[in-house]
């Protein structure tokens, strides 16, 4: 039989009952679209996540006081025996090879007093590095000038928000500012940010590092964060690292945290996320190919005489497999054909329904999609052209 015959009896086929074959490729286009959209989600807030993350630059690495398996400060106020990081250690580790910039960190929560208004926000000891090293810029005024750490200045740099809270349009820089019990001038406001994860890095003040340790009654920073140049492996910044503070503290009494090792962890855990999503996905397929199983079933059932007749005239049994495992093949493949496009604008109808969601399809995952569509079909037809192929065909010409 040629090949242009197979494909004319196997659309026949399907357009002879077309409500039973709509109805079974509506079911892999539900399980294709399904598919589509629970991964164009998952992808969506992967590359969301990865972007909020990479908004500071990738090159960073991180020092915490304490040889802690988890990141992020202790507690305010709680006693603890770990060695502070001073600012001699940030001021050692600025010194190193291929470092382009140093913060070292100390923040609170701190009531804000200025132009007669009063608000509680984050305040932030940093050095004047912080720019290089976080990539922010200074919409007006200056950042926290290049002084000796000891002896800085109390001057303040505004987040785009506080300013607005504090002085609407008029213009901020030169105002008095009183932070906790200390007096500050501000001298900058920086460019706005935005949010990072739910906390608005606009709503904050930066004030020189010896400040906040005055104003928190600290000894130590409770972090301390390094950018380094292009190129250089992750890996080499921080033996460097732990080589510098070793000899400073006798021993490692730090966590050493890496950008790059975040977000490759970070990228894993995201894209075993999006796989999940979409194998929740295909349990719609698997309905749609047992739907598929079902209707060659009673194809098979209704067309027994036919088959009977083409063995009769000398077709061979893989002939009729091939007719039956085509036509499964051809219900699926339209069925996908179907479930992409009603995928793919259900995932944009919920991106501007909520455009706070992020939904991303890649090309890859619309041709996956396909390919399973159609291997569904290949699997749910073997059964049924299996047993077409082997009926005698005495049996089945009688059974007209």
């Amino acid at each position: 039989m040629r090949p242009a015959d197979s494909i004319h009896l196997a659309l026949r086929a399907i357009t002879a009952h077309r409500l039973r074959s709509f109805l079974t490729l509506l079911g892999i286009a539900v399980g294709i679209a399904a598919v589509i959209l629970l991964t164009s989600i998952g992808e969506g807030i992967h590359r969301f996540v990865l972007t909020e993350f990479t908004q500071f630059g990738t090159n960073l690495v991180s020092v915490a006081p304490g040889k802690v398996k988890t990141s992020g400060p202790a507690p305010t106020g709680i006693p603890t025996s770990v060695r502070p990081l001073t600012l001699d250690d940030a001021r050692a580790l600025q010194r190193l090879p291929h470092i382009t910039g140093m913060s070292a960190m100390v923040w609170g929560n701190t009531e804000v007093k200025g132009n007669g208004r009063l608000r509680r926000t984050t305040i932030n000891g940093v050095t004047p590095d912080m720019l290089r090293v976080y990539s922010v810029k200074v919409s007006s005024g200056q950042f926290l000038p290049p002084e000796d750490s000891e002896s800085a200045r109390a001057f303040v740099v505004l987040g785009a928000k506080l300013k607005s809270e504090l002085f609407g349009v008029e213009n901020a820089l030169g105002a008095r500012l009183t932070i906790g019990n200390l007096q500050f001038r501000v001298i900058g406001v920086l460019e706005a940010k935005g949010q990072f994860l739910g906390i608005d890095l606009d709503d904050a003040a930066y004030i020189p590092t010896a400040r906040a340790l005055e104003l928190y009654n600290r000894d130590g920073m409770m972090k301390i964060d390094l950018s380094y140049a292009e190129g250089i492996p992750a890996a080499r910044i921080s033996e460097a690292i732990i080589a510098t503070l070793k000899a400073r503290h006798g021993r490692e009494d730090f966590t050493i945290t890496t950008q790059e090792d975040m977000l490759r962890t970070l990228s894993n855990i995201l894209d075993i996320l999006t796989l999940a999503v979409g194998a929740l996905g295909s349990i719609s397929l698997l309905v749609g190919g047992v739907g598929i199983v079902t209707i060659m079933t009673i194809a098979v059932t209704e067309r027994t005489s036919e088959i009977g007749l083409l063995v009769a005239l000398g077709a061979p049994r893989n002939t009729i497999l091939g007719l039956f495992l085509g036509e499964a093949v051809a219900l699926s493949a339209l069925g996908g054909c179907v479930g992409l496009p009603l995928g793919f604008g259900l995932a944009q109808l919920i991106h501007l329904l909520v455009p706070a969601l992020p939904v991303k399809t890649p090309i890859s995952f619309v041709l996956f999609a396909e390919a399973i569509a159609i291997v569904i079909g290949l699997l749910a037809g073997v059964l049924p052209a299996r047993r077409a192929a082997r009926l005698d065909p005495v049996e089945a010409l009688r059974a007209e």
